[in-house]
């Protein structure tokens, strides 16, 4: 067991963000969540968070997994009440941190969001893995399920994957699988380009468009500059920002308060 203090981490506000879709509640103020092949419950007092795992796994995964090493209090307070929508959007969703989830998970995940809603998304990708992964037990004998390979989701064929209910998506996923297990696109590589060269890169795999490839660019590759826009965003530029948002403003973090921005729509906060 491992406590950390931080005035600006909420589980339930990450969990409920869009970014990840293997978090889930399991009580009051307590989730699991399964990434990079293991299994953690954690949970939340006030300021206090509360990881069950070793000292070993919180340092090796969980603690550059949930960006525990870097303030968000620098960029909350950045925004000023000059901007009183942006102002709302980041006091409302200050919880947030931007997760360095795994580059395949993500790209496949992303590619499962397109049109999709975050409920169905996450029991699209429970299925998925209930299906296609690895059968796991925590050293407590609980049993949960790793992400599927990148050869297990090659090797599945098209009419299997619309039976875990992935509809037009599953094509995707195969041609997407294979083009990666040809090494037509190099995941480790990925992790050494800039955000321009990651994103073209993303973008020759089947689909992925900009939207989706900036999301994978924010959420596993941890461009922080990176503005993805959805139909929540681009609502929110057309209502508040007619003259363009002020991206010179927030240079090297609009990923962040692309997050606080899409949380707050997601929310209603402004309804």
């Amino acid at each position: 067991m491992i406590k950390r203090t931080s005035c600006n981490f909420s589980i339930e506000q990450i969990c409920e963000s869009g970014q990840c879709f293997r978090m889930t509640r399991i009580e009051e103020n307590k989730y699991a969540v399964v990434a990079q092949g293991k299994y953690l419950e954690l949970e939340q007092k006030e300021e206090e968070i509360i990881f069950h795992c070793s000292e070993d796994e919180y340092t090796h995964v969980w603690e550059r997994y949930f960006d525990f090493n870097t303030d968000y209090k620098q960029f909350i307070e950045s925004v000023t009440n000059k901007d009183e929508y942006l102002y709302r959007a980041v006091q409302f969703g200050k919880g947030i941190r931007i997760l360095e989830q795994d580059i395949w998970e993500i790209i496949i995940s992303f590619i499962i969001s397109q049109q999709n809603n975050i409920k169905r998304i996450r029991k699209c990708i429970e299925t998925l893995c209930e299906t296609y992964g690895e059968k796991k037990y925590t050293a407590e004998g609980k049993l949960y399920y790793d992400f599927p390979t990148v050869s297990a989701l090659a090797n599945a064929t098209e009419e299997e994957l619309r039976a875990c209910n992935l509809g037009y998506r599953s094509k995707y996923i195969v041609n997407t699988a294979n083009s990666i297990k040809r090494n037509e696109v190099d995941l480790e590589s990925l992790k050494c380009m800039s955000y321009r060269a990651a994103r073209e890169t993303l973008m020759r795999l089947s689909g992925i468009g900009e939207k989706v490839a900036d999301c994978i660019c924010l959420f596993s590759l941890h461009h922080l500059d990176t503005f993805p826009v959805d139909t929540h965003i681009r609502k929110v530029l057309e209502q508040y920002y007619p003259k363009g948002f002020p991206y010179d403003t927030y240079m090297g973090y609009n990923g962040i308060i692309q997050q606080y921005i899409f949380y707050y729509d997601l929310k209603g906060g402004d309804r």
